[in-house]
């Protein structure tokens, strides 16, 4: 007589922790070369990093709490990552009062940067979690 034992609940279960321990891991190496490549005035910018792990759908997020972050990302003005920013200069005042006059900042791409320079790490962090756990 065989006997079938079915673990696949176990088995699931298994890939689902490894799976997230693995986003965790990955999410938090893209963060710190995120950070690594993010300009320093105040700091602030640099220090706004985070990520986060939805484990009910597999998704690692990361990204930045500050406006600014957008700007330095994708740039602004004649420098907009996408050629849509405004063409012609223009003035603001600073907390201090100061005028100034720009075209806008030219794009830093912290983030995707990041992404594109963790990419293979990325995929070893992923498959080493899963292997690690499925032993």
């Amino acid at each position: 007589m065989i006997t079938f034992i079915d673990n696949s609940d176990k088995i699931k279960k298994l890939l689902e922790h490894a799976t997230a321990a693995g986003l965790e891991a990955a999410a938090a190496e893209i963060e710190a070369q995120a950070m690594k490549n993010t300009p320093v005035d105040t700091g602030q910018l640099k220090g706004s990093w985070g990520h986060t792990v939805d484990e009910d759908n597999m998704i690692a997020t990361i990204g930045n709490t500050l406006e600014n972050s957008i700007w330095t990302e994708f740039g602004t003005g004649e420098y907009s990552l996408e050629g849509n920013g405004r063409k012609t200069p223009w003035s603001y005042k600073d907390e201090e009062g100061d005028w100034h006059t720009t075209t806008g900042k030219k794009p830093v791409r912290m983030l995707h940067n990041a992404f594109v320079t963790k990419e293979n790490a990325v995929i070893r962090i992923l498959a080493q979690s899963i292997k690690d756990r499925m032993k």
